[in-house]
């Protein structure tokens, strides 16, 4: 079954309006057991994203140029235009990055896990088709699909990807799961099949890694370079 951000993410979200000031969002962070909260406008889309570091660069930057009245050359200021401007901010809207990183409810949770890894970010903001808020997706809820029991990932293997999906005969296909590592053992009529089956076991939510023992009647792998 594809695992959609619905099924994994937070869907009871703290948010701040732009005008919110500094200690307020230090507030909710710590009240809220959270690193990070999304800014809004008055329709409920989503402005940026305010976390514990822009916070940080605050007291970053009073501790490194501020001690004794000390004001910073320019060069300095140059060389960090985006942390001085957060550090000089008071409100949200002057604290948070934007434009937020966002994703869809329905798209695919591992399609989550690549964006946070290409913008190298620690979570995204579940918008609607309209950019409005519905919820939260962390790395931390990511982590959580690699959590399936065994059983559960070897009963979808075997009832949704042989079974159903692959419309071959797979009777002597067997599939062992430890610790989310699957073993394929057995045979398929053909060397392409047993190729997509791999493939496919691999896509499985909570899937760690495939060790293919399978074998083949037929090798049909060379059709496919005519």
């Amino acid at each position: 079954m594809r695992m959609t951000v619905a099924d994994v993410m937070t869907d009871e979200v703290v948010a701040v309006a732009a005008a919110t000031p500094f200690k307020q969002i230090a507030e909710t962070l710590i009240t809220g057991g959270i690193s990070a909260v999304p800014v809004t406008d008055d329709g409920n889309h989503v402005l940026g994203m305010v976390s514990e570091a822009d916070l940080l660069r605050k007291e970053e930057f009073r501790e490194q140029y501020y001690r004794e009245g000390y004001r910073p050359p320019l060069r300095a200021r140059l060389r960090h235009p985006k942390g001085r401007q957060k550090a000089d901010g008071d409100t949200a809207a002057e604290l948070m990055t934007s434009p937020a990183v966002t994703i869809t409810a329905a798209a695919a949770a591992v399609e989550a896990a690549r964006l946070m890894d290409e913008r190298d970010v620690k979570r995204l903001a579940v918008v609607d088709y309209d950019g409005r808020l519905v919820g939260i997706v962390s790395r931390r809820d990511l982590v959580k699909l690699f959590l399936r029991p065994d059983e559960e990932i070897a009963a979808e293997i075997r009832d949704d990807v042989l079974d159903r999906s692959l419309w071959v005969d797979t009777d002597g296909v067997r599939v062992e799961v430890r610790q989310g590592i699957v073993t394929l053992t057995g045979w398929m009529e053909r060397r392409t099949e047993a190729a997509i089956a791999v493939r496919m076991a691999g896509r499985v939510n909570g899937v760690v890694d495939v060790i293919d023992k399978l074998t083949w009647k037929n090798d049909d792998s060379r059709w496919e370079a005519y």
